[in-house]
């Protein structure tokens, strides 16, 4: 088991090693979901969800998950056909959503107007000791995205990539996929709500406004 030290020092050379990846997830976030109010907003597991709650605080029209990777396209896309006058946000990471690829397929089948989708992808499992995901090795996630179907995609990988991110998860008549690439560091600092029932609760009455 790596020190806390070590993991710093692991993550700090990984940042540097990483080709052609100069975006930090915590000031690229702000400017990608700009008025967040716009968004019933669905987040994965660790990191994601600290992207999220440090540009929206702690508020009810965002979901984080706990401990369900791989779910939070499908709520996403359940939530977009429920709801097909709000607008969805889901906001994931790479080991997130390598955990269930095939979502992508059933969205872009499905292909709800409403629905919007970030992948935050730093090349690591950040949860579990910052081992490299699959994305470090080659695979593409945009390229995956687009090869389910989904014909609305993007990759924001540079500081002039993020307002036309913005708009485009805001725009467009089909669902729609970003890769976000971002350096392998620390996701800006967020205390979760881990209360599920509390947190359920009031995502329902921020949905049902």
């Amino acid at each position: 088991m790596a020190t806390p030290q070590e993991l710093r020092a692991r993550k700090a050379a990984l940042a540097e090693a990483l080709p052609g990846v100069v975006l930090d997830r915590g000031d690229a976030m702000p400017t990608l979901i700009g008025r967040h109010e716009d968004f019933l907003i669905v987040t994965g597991l660790g990191g994601s969800a600290h992207d999220v709650g440090a540009v929206t605080g702690d508020q009810g029209h965002v979901f984080s998950l706990g401990g369900a990777m791989g779910a939070p396209c499908m709520i996403g896309l359940g939530l977009a056909l429920a709801q097909p006058k709000k607008q969805i946000l889901v906001v994931t990471g790479d080991g997130d959503l390598l955990m269930n690829v095939g979502a992508l397929a059933t969205i872009a089948v499905i292909n709800p107007p409403n629905l919007a989708i970030v992948c935050v992808d730093n090349g690591h499992y950040g949860e579990t000791g910052w081992q490299k995901s699959h994305t470090s090795l080659g695979v593409d996630l945009e390229k995956m995205a687009s090869g389910a179907g989904i014909r609305r995609t993007m990759t924001a990988a540079q500081d002039a990539d993020l307002e036309r991110a913005a708009r485009f998860i805001r725009e467009g008549n089909g669902a729609g996929f970003v890769l976000l690439r971002v350096k392998p560091t620390e996701p800006p600092p967020f205390k979760r709500n881990f209360d599920a029932s509390f947190c359920r609760d009031r995502f329902r009455a921020a949905l049902l406004g």
